[in-house]
């Protein structure tokens, strides 16, 4: 789909006041990645002459933003509107382009095929202008697309300007055009600002290509969904639910069972196999990559990481940066990060965290365990509790544990140290020394048990808690009452 004789531009100045952000507009993100992102790639597989994009709000940030992806920036300052916008755009196209896309860097939702689509209705027609149009139910707020009885585009009407009868049309300026370069730049030199905002706008070189009697046509996209903008937060809401619902589809039609789908979150450039489940409230971001029957359950967050097939991911696990080989499980409510390997049937549980750490082949951490800068070898058991103590306040130091290893209970490796092939740790131990290969590495307090210790200390117990009787050194005397007198008859 080469198309020499076209370039297209990306207007990418805008701060986007309605957002109420101190970040550029363009940079916002929805769909996993920033709308100006979407935008240069829907352009890129049309393979035009070059891709411009005009910045001006935060245009260091905004030219970082697309210049890997191979897009010339040029700055506009002042801002002064979209058709002063493309005369800056001029001092970067190429002498040799014949026609122009423009698009508003905010508007990440258009398709690769509508965009072709719309260069080529242009080319068959002649026009000097095309727009891609839109009917919405609600047209509120845009410019409305008023034709001739020929179907050809009589003028772009601004929603505060529209005539009562006017105010019915549903078919809305989406801000996407075509045009005959050879043709627009004697417009574009005629504008003047004659507007409140003392801008130079498209929309009045459309209008003035319509008075020198050229031909302006407007073709409807398919999917109204497409030329969605994006002003305010619930814009960008709407936006990135689009994004997600499409992704989700993609990768349903794949042959993925996702359960709940619209609770999963799917990043674009991730790849899932088929017969993989993935259960409500996953998100798979970044770069992932998951094969094929593969289970992600419930709350877990995988991201820029490899899970080869059949891996099982238990329900709320966090996986960053991580490869995860055939047959491994992880979870539930495990962490594995920078660079956390685990090799095929290897098994971490709950609440172990993984480090840049590799464990081999059918390696078990079940419990309770942190794993940071290890390398640890096939069918070794690292049980509940363990800690390599990897940082001594300056550096990040390496703990080698050998194969079939057995690591008790509560043990803690202070790195760096080395466990050979076959050797046990005793549970509790602080290893401060290499183990050799089959020893027994044993490091903690000698244990002392006093006999009748506890029935010695029962009784004192229960002596101190007797109440204790108190008596006085003298006796009380009683006092006898006077009989009462016998009375005489």
């Amino acid at each position: 789909m080469a198309n020499s004789d076209l370039v297209i531009v990306i207007l990418a100045a805008g701060k986007g006041t309605r957002l109420k952000s101190a970040l550029a507009k363009v940079l916002h993100r929805a769909g996993g990645r920033t709308l100006v992102e979407h935008v240069v790639r829907a352009c890129q597989p049309l393979k035009p002459r070059e891709i411009v994009a005009v910045v001006g709000h935060q245009p260091e940030d905004v030219s970082a933003s697309v210049t890997p992806l191979v897009v010339k920036t040029v700055l506009q300052e002042p801002q002064r509107g979209t058709g002063h916008a493309m005369l800056v755009a001029r001092r970067a196209i190429s002498s040799r382009a014949k026609f122009a896309i423009l698009l508003p860097g905010d508007a990440p939702l258009v398709r690769t095929e509508t965009i072709a689509a719309l260069a080529r209705a242009h080319r068959e027609s002649g026009a000097a202008a095309t727009i891609l149009s839109a009917e919405i139910e609600n047209p509120a707020g845009y410019g409305r697309i008023v034709r001739q009885d020929d179907g050809s585009v009589a003028a772009i009407v601004e929603d505060s300007a529209l005539t009562g009868e006017q105010r019915s049309i549903r078919e809305i300026n989406s801000s996407i055009y075509c045009f005959t370069l050879e043709k627009l730049w004697p417009c574009l030199a005629a504008l003047k600002p004659q507007n409140v905002h003392k801008e130079l706008y498209l929309t009045d070189a459309i209008a003035v290509l319509r008075q020198k009697g050229e031909k302006v046509q407007a073709v409807l996209a398919t999917d109204p969904d497409e030329v969605l903008g994006c002003n305010t937060r619930a814009d960008l809401a709407a936006v990135d639910a689009v994004f997600r619902r499409r992704k989700r589809a993609a990768v349903m039609d794949a042959g993925v069972t996702i359960e709940l789908p619209e609770t999963v979150l799917i990043d674009p450039d991730v790849i899932v196999g088929a017969d993989s489940r993935i259960e409500p409230g996953v998100q798979l971001l970044g770069k992932t990559r998951v094969g094929v029957s593969c289970t992600i359950r419930t709350g877990s967050v995988l991201s820029d990481s490899v899970l080869e097939d059949n891996v099982l991911i238990k329900p709320y696990t966090i996986v960053a940066a991580s490869h995860l080989s055939s047959g491994a499980q992880a979870g539930p409510f495990a962490h594995l990060r920078d660079g956390a390997r685990l090799e095929e049937n290897a098994r971490v549980g709950n609440f172990v965290e993984v480090k840049k750490s590799v464990l081999g082949e059918g390696v078990k951490s079940m419990h309770l365990t942190y794993l940071g800068d290890a390398r640890i070898g096939s069918g070794t058991n690292i049980g509940a509790g363990t800690i390599t103590c990897n940082y001594d306040g300056v550096n990040k130091n390496p703990t080698t544990i050998g194969k079939r290893v057995f690591i008790g209970s509560d043990t803690a490796l202070v790195a760096p140290v080395r466990v050979g092939d076959g050797a046990y740790v005793g549970a509790g131990s602080v290893i401060t020394k290499n183990v050799p290969p089959d020893a027994l590495g044993l490091a903690r307090g000698q244990q002392v048990n006093k006999l009748g210790w506890a029935t010695a200390r029962r009784r004192q117990l229960a002596s101190a808690g007797k109440p204790v009787k108190r008596r006085s050194h003298t006796k009380s005397k009683r006092r006898s009452k006077p009989r009462p007198a016998k009375r005489k008859r």
